[in-house]
């Protein structure tokens, strides 16, 4: 009987260290939980958030109304209005004109003007848009960004350029941003809060 207990025990023994063996062996090794670098998210440079809020500005005489976001610094000169924040701007300018622009006029007169005019002027595209606003000529095109003050080095900025027409007067809404930078909602925006008052 003693001898039948020792052999039981012995074997039971081989037995759960086999089992153990086998658990513990490379190949059985159990996959090692994936770890998160706890880095936040962070948006492109030039990226507007999702959640700016916009707010209405009427140029004295103007006879129209365009939303920009809120907070932003504004800056003018003569009949145009400059908003900036960080890497973001819009150009509101408002003159006379005799008709509303045409594609094709935009192709013959305005992109040899922007190309003798802006640094680094890269061309886009040309076509007309409707907005609340009427129909617009839309004109994009690459450019040189402002300098950075500390670094000297001046990035791209994507440009996208608008010309409404009404009554004899033109508004020109000029959007400029890094190039890259996902800002496609808020100059939709912007553009499609034009109303003309007068």
């Amino acid at each position: 009987m003693r001898i039948r207990t020792t052999l039981v025990a012995a074997l039971t023994g081989l037995l759960t260290a086999a089992a153990i063996a086998g658990c513990g062996g490379g190949g059985g090794s159990a996959p090692a939980a994936p770890t998160t670098s706890g880095t936040p998210d962070v948006s492109p440079a030039g990226d507007i958030p999702d959640n700016q809020a916009f707010v209405a500005y009427a140029p004295a005489g103007g006879g129209f109304t365009v939303k920009v976001p809120e907070g932003w610094s504004r800056s003018a000169a003569g009949s145009t209005t400059t908003f900036t924040d960080k890497l973001n701007a819009i150009r509101i300018q408002s003159v006379s004109a005799g008709a509303p622009l045409t594609v094709a006029e935009a192709r013959r007169a305005e992109l040899p003007k922007l190309a003798s005019s802006v640094r680094g002027y890269q061309p886009g595209r040309v076509s007309a848009v409707t907005r609340q606003a009427g129909t617009a000529i839309r004109m994009t095109y690459l450019a040189d960004a402002p300098r950075n003050a500390v670094t000297g080095k001046a990035g791209t900025d994507a440009v996208e350029r608008y010309v409404f027409f009404h009554k004899g007067r033109e508004i020109v809404l000029t959007l400029s941003g890094p190039k890259g930078a996902d800002n496609v909602d808020p100059w939709r925006i912007v553009t499609e809060s034009v109303r003309w008052t007068s």
